[in-house]
């Protein structure tokens, strides 16, 4: 994986590995029963319709239910040899594959969880993972002084595996800059990160420029807040979507791919029906007064993500 001249739309399955999520507008784009075999057969619609438009990077997670597991049944019936797979360590799925469930996921950033959540998605998805992230790594986790993961996330990277981290929380930007500060015997630690960066919090976008001007790769993801900008598009999305034709998602995504720091960006669809609008976003192209007044609309992260942390799953 080198990093892109010019960016390119993944799909992600935290909306589709698991019957439960925080993301608005998931219930009609879902099947009616979200059993088992149902999530399945919804994901690989997704993913034919996905590779079928030209996408041809995936990004998973241990914590995204059985995600991982439903896309190598798709990567082995299909045997498409030219899709990038990422995914992530540190959470684990945990809600028993129900909708009421207390919790739905745990999180952990030890060596012993990067180990056991390591071997499971090596023991499903082999040598197809070209990038193993830490999953929402923020500014207080031990990871930072624990000398042991340190040095094993390191050796993982000798092997050709690309070790990131991915961000959550109002001080993304402080964690991006101290993490790609990480080194073990003279060499990064991390070579790549997945940032939340959408309309609503886009607080860490001068720090994701810093990262990829330093040769990192750099993913947005969360571009739809959770569905926010879907389900009450504020008034200069909802504008600006019936002026190019297409849907306040498309919009949302349009912004994302034109930040020069964006290596990729992630749409999260819950069935094809939101696929194909999502990916009306690489038709519309917005000029610099659309994105000034699209950029307007950034909140302040402690009141942003606030409001995340508010959100049901269903």
């Amino acid at each position: 994986m080198t990093v892109a001249d010019k960016p390119e739309i993944a799909v992600g399955l935290a909306a589709l590995g698991r019957p439960a999520y925080i993301n608005l507008g998931r219930e009609g784009a879902l099947p009616p029963e979200r059993d088992v075999a149902s999530m399945r057969a919804a994901t690989w619609e997704v993913l034919d319709a996905a590779y079928a438009a030209g996408v041809r990077w995936v990004d998973v997670a241990r914590s995204y239910g059985r995600s991982e597991e439903f896309l190598a049944g798709w990567l082995a019936d299909r045997e498409h040899a030219d899709v990038t797979v990422s995914s992530k360590w540190g959470y684990a799925y945990v809600g028993g594959w129900r909708l009421d469930a207390d919790v739905h996921e745990e999180k952990e950033h030890s060596l012993a969880r990067f180990e056991q959540q390591w071997a499971e998605s090596e023991a499903l998805l082999g040598g197809r993972i070209s990038l193993y992230q830490v999953h929402s790594l923020t500014i207080d986790s031990p990871l930072f002084t624990d000398g042991a993961l340190l040095d094993r996330l390191a050796a993982l990277a000798a092997t050709g595996v690309r070790v990131g981290f991915s961000t959550s929380g109002p001080a993304q930007a402080e964690t991006v800059r101290r993490a790609f500060e990480l080194e073990r015997s003279g060499q990064r630690v991390f070579t790549a990160v997945q940032s939340t960066w959408n309309l609503l919090e886009s607080s860490v976008g001068e720090v994701l420029g810093e990262a990829r001007a330093a040769g990192n790769l750099v993913m947005l993801k969360e571009t739809l807040a959770n569905g926010r900008l879907v389900a009450e598009p504020p008034a200069p999305v909802a504008g600006l979507a019936a002026a190019h034709g297409v849907t306040a998602d498309a919009v949302a995504i349009a912004a994302a791919l034109a930040q020069p720091f964006a290596d990729a960006v992630l749409a999260g669809p819950a069935g094809t029906g939101q696929l194909r609008s999502n990916l009306d976003a690489t038709t519309v192209s917005l000029d610099d007064a659309e994105l000034r007044q699209l950029l307007a609309l950034s909140e302040p992260p402690v009141e942003y993500w606030a409001h995340r942390s508010r959100l049901d799953w269903n």
